[in-house]
Formats: structure tokens, sequence, C-alpha cells
């Protein structure tokens, strides 16, 4: 007897394969399929699913929720998509190893418009402690990747410096404990400080390290790069795969704007060192917005030295007008300012310019905007999440539909105006670019979210529905399946994704969440 029987679904596995009738059987955690009509007679539950797809829980290569989700564990943004797993870490930003607890909550301060705060200080150190906050206390499961920024501040420090023969070899050391205690790769953030001070050479050696114990290499790249040629930040990533033989992963990966470069150019990039034998993959999102902390338009120099040594830069009269002349010299910023609209404020006198573009802050403040900006840094604390166009619309199906690409969200999970594909990545690829414009098939696009993510990140049990894999299920009405969110109403959840179940509990149940919290941690060498 099963504890669920999910019935007459159209069972897509996840590899690509076409999809045939059958039923899943859920025993604990695990499953078994039944193909055709063998169904046995009982089961404590029984899920009709006549006219639904039935097919693995989405993988999220690319979170941002993994200090959010420890005060709000039901994950409503993400679990309601389908999705069943996150990577987090991500970015060159995980929040261990760290040496004192208060230089890791330092950490979180620095990146807070990036990745929001714990509902309490962190009170952990290692890998091992973190994803222990995780077993049984939150409604997905999560995987960690150890960001580089951690690992230099471990060794280097905050400054803006090279690392010296020994600090490089203190970081291989911190690499090997932390992918022992569960790490699955390293992952970089190449404008996110102190990580972004790494040299190639950095990167190489403790991307090393990280291959030989069977991790990956995860990368937002240095945009800086762009200096030596449109393809400048991705050509440093391959360099680094070649160099350290570390399979490479390019994370939300896509054109800007239009006008640079062609997108043929970067998928020939993965095509052209995927045919010379590299393990190159990318991951993309679905809508053409950017998001991430608004201390990124900063200076990087400005940031060396961690939070207290920004806020003292801009609270400094004379460092102040020479930040606030290099930014305003930027040739885009007029249109830049107009499309970059800013979320998360928590001084409630500034909770009426929540969802607003820095250009109408500015005109409501009849002050220049990058003043403007500043002044609202220091009131927030750094605090501040930006959203921004930063994707080409027009060539976004091309990476969506690319073989060797994947879905992943980039979500910021708080904000009264997130990035809408926090509430909507997943279920717009089964609703515009499969059924409504057909740029991909429906197995294809769930292989993209299921088992392709599962095997980048090395999952075992997960990413596919077969006999004996863990019990991580979407349910959804191929015909109804949608997301409504928008940029100006982006906390919308979608519809047509009925029942959601992780580990063999649901998290979703006929459109509701049951508030289980059936999330695992799961460690390298372990799952």
């Amino acid at each position: 007897m099963f504890n669920t029987l999910i019935k007459n679904a159209l069972i897509i596995d996840g590899t690509g394969s076409e999809g045939f009738l059958g039923s899943v059987g859920v025993s604990g955690d695990s499953i078994q399929i039944l193909r055709g009509g063998s169904q046995p007679a009982e089961a404590g539950r029984i899920i009709d699913a006549t006219g639904m797809v039935a097919c693995p829980g989405f993988i999220d290569l690319h979170s941002h929720a993994g200090l959010t989700i420890m005060g709000h564990p039901n994950h409503d943004p993400k679990v309601r998509q389908g999705v069943t797993t996150e990577l987090i870490g991500i970015d060159g930003i995980s929040h261990a190893p760290f040496k004192t607890i208060d230089e890791l909550n330092r950490y979180i301060w620095l990146d807070s418009g990036l990745n929001g705060y714990p509902p309490t200080p962190a009170d952990w150190l290692t890998v091992a402690d973190q994803l222990s906050k995780y077993d049984r206390k939150v409604a997905v499961n999560i995987a960690i990747i150890l960001g580089n920024s951690p690992v230099r501040i471990w060794s280097v420090g905050w400054d803006d410096k090279p690392a010296s023969k020994q600090q490089i070899r203190d970081m291989q050391a911190v690499v090997r404990e932390a992918m022992e205690e569960g790490a699955w790769g390293i992952s970089t953030g190449l404008d996110y400080p102190p990580g972004a001070y790494a040299d190639t050479g950095e990167l190489v050696a403790i991307s090393e390290t990280a291959n030989k114990l069977g991790g990956f290499y995860h990368t937002h790249t240095r945009a800086s790069l762009k200096q030596k040629g449109t393809l400048g930040p991705w050509h440093e990533a391959i360099e680094i795969g070649i160099r350290s033989g570390i399979p490479i992963h390019l994370t939300h990966y896509r054109q800007g704007f239009q006008g640079d470069g062609s997108h043929l150019e970067y998928l020939a990039l993965v095509d052209d060192n995927r045919d010379k034998g590299m393990d190159v993959t990318f991951d993309c999102y679905t809508y053409p917005y950017s998001g991430t902390a608004l201390t990124i338009q900063l200076p990087l120099w400005s940031k060396s030295g961690g939070p207290e040594s920004i806020v003292s830069r801009l609270k400094d009269p004379n460092i102040r007008s020479k930040i606030e002349k290099e930014m305003a010299s930027q040739s885009d910023s007029p249109y830049k300012w107009n499309d970059l609209w800013l979320t998360e404020f928590n001084q409630p006198f500034n909770k009426k310019y929540e969802g607003k573009s820095l250009a109408e802050i500015s005109d409501l403040k009849e002050k220049e905007p990058v003043k403007v900006m500043i002044d609202l840094l220091l009131e927030e604390n750094l605090g501040i999440s930006q959203v921004g166009t930063g994707t080409n619309a027009q060539t976004l199906p091309a990476f969506v539909s690319h073989p060797c690409g994947m879905i992943a969200s980039d979500a910021i999970v708080f904000g009264d105006y997130p990035n809408p594909r926090t509430y909507g990545c997943f279920p717009v690829v089964l609703a515009e670019f499969v059924r409504a414009e057909q740029h991909l098939r429906l197995p294809e696009a769930i292989r993209k979210m299921t088992s392709f993510p599962a095997q980048r990140l090395g999952l075992k049990d997960r990413g596919v529905l077969r006999t004996g894999m863990k019990a991580d299920i979407v349910i959804f009405d191929p015909k109804l399946v949608k997301s409504p969110a928008t940029r100006l109403d982006p906390k919308q959840y979608p519809v047509g994704i009925d029942y959601v179940m992780v580990n063999g509990e649901l998290v979703i149940d006929q459109g509701n969440n049951t508030f289980a919290l059936p999330g695992k941690s799961l460690r390298r060498g372990r799952d």
C-alpha cells in the first residue's frame, strides 16, 4: 500500500523523453512508476491527475533564499512554482565558513540588499552548521555551493589586495574542508566584494581543489572585463576551466541590451568549447529584468574593507564627491536611472518610494539621482534591492531553448516589489516558451528544470521520475499553467500548479500550502 497514489497522469519523467500515461506510487520518500492501468487498489491518498502532467520537482540552481527561508520556511513564492530543491551560496556569496560570528554577521550586512537577513542574528560558522538549519525545518531541499568571498575573507581579509602564495594555500584548505562538509563546488560573483578582488590565478587555484573533490565552478562573471571585448567576462571563466580542469557553469547567462554583441556569439562560446571537450553549461532566467543589491552601483574600490568602510566613505564629503563624479560620468546613467526600480525600504519615511525608479525618486526629492542613491543607501544601512532592465527580451528565447541551458530564477525573495521572476520564473517556461510561443517542447523544458540541473549539481536520486528515486513531484495542468506576475504587480502566485511534493510529503495540495516542512539539506558525497 502506498502513502500516496498519483493516478492517470501524463508522466514526463525529466529525461527529455516523451510522456506516457501511468501512475506514480509514493512510499515514504521514494516513488514507484506504474505504467498504463497497473494500479493497486489501496493507497492512503489518491490524487486523480487526469489531464495533468506529473514530473520531477524543479531544481533552482540560483537561489538567494538561504537566509530569508529561515524566517519564512514555507517558501510560498517558490514552492508554488513547483520548486523542490534550491542551490544557495551563489554569486560568490555563501554564508559559511567564517572564523567568528561577528564576521559572519558583518558579511550578511554587506550583501543584505541581495540576500536579506535571517530572522535572528546568524549563529553558525561552518557549512555543516548552516546545513543543519534546514533539515526538516523548511519546505524545500537546500544544497550549498561555496562562495569565494568567505574563502577570501578567511585568508586575505576584506581589502582589495592580492593573495600571497601562503594565503592561496589557506584558501585551498578552506575549500577542501567546506566540500567535505557537503558543499557542491565553488561559486564566484566577480562584481561583489571581496570576492571580486580575486585575480584569475587565485580563482584557478581554488578551482583546482574543488575539481579534485568532484565540484563545479558556478560563476557570475567579471563585468569590468567587457573593456577587453563583449565576451571578455566569459572568456575568463573558460580560461579558469581550461587551467583548473573544473566543469564550468555560467549563471544568468544572456545577452544584455540590444547592441551588446550578438546573442549568437554568446551561444557559440558555449558550443565551441563543448566541441573542444570542455564541460560547460549555463542557466538563464525567463524575464527581461535583472535584480541585485543597489550597492552594486558603487565603484568597486569604494567597497574595499567591508560594510563599515563603505558607510564611512559615503559619509566622508570628499570621498563621496569622488564617488558621485565617477558614477555620474557613466554615459548611460540617464537611461539607467529610469529603468532602475528600488525595493526593500525599511525606514517608514522611505516606504513611499517602494517600486519607484531612481529617476522618479530623484524628481520627487528634486535632487540628482546619484546623490539620492547615496542618501538612501545611508538611510537604509545599505540594504536596498534593485530591479532593472538588463536582458534583451528579443533574444532571450534562444538562451531558454538552447540544449546546454537550464532555467534558474536568481530570485530575491523580499521587498514589496521584487523581480517578477521571484514568483513566476518556472511556470513562464511552461506557459510562454512552450505552450504559447513553442520555442521548445514540453519534455525538453522539463528536462531543463529537473534532470539537467540535477546532473550539473551531482544529485543521483532526484530530477527524474523513476522507480526508487526521491518523491519530489510537481503536478500541473499544461493547458492552464501560467504566471500572472509582472513588474508592477510581481507578488502573484502562478495558477495551474495544483500539487507539489517534497520527499514524499505534499507542500502544495489542491493549490494550497499545507505548511509541511519536509525539506532536507543535500550534502555532496551523501546525496
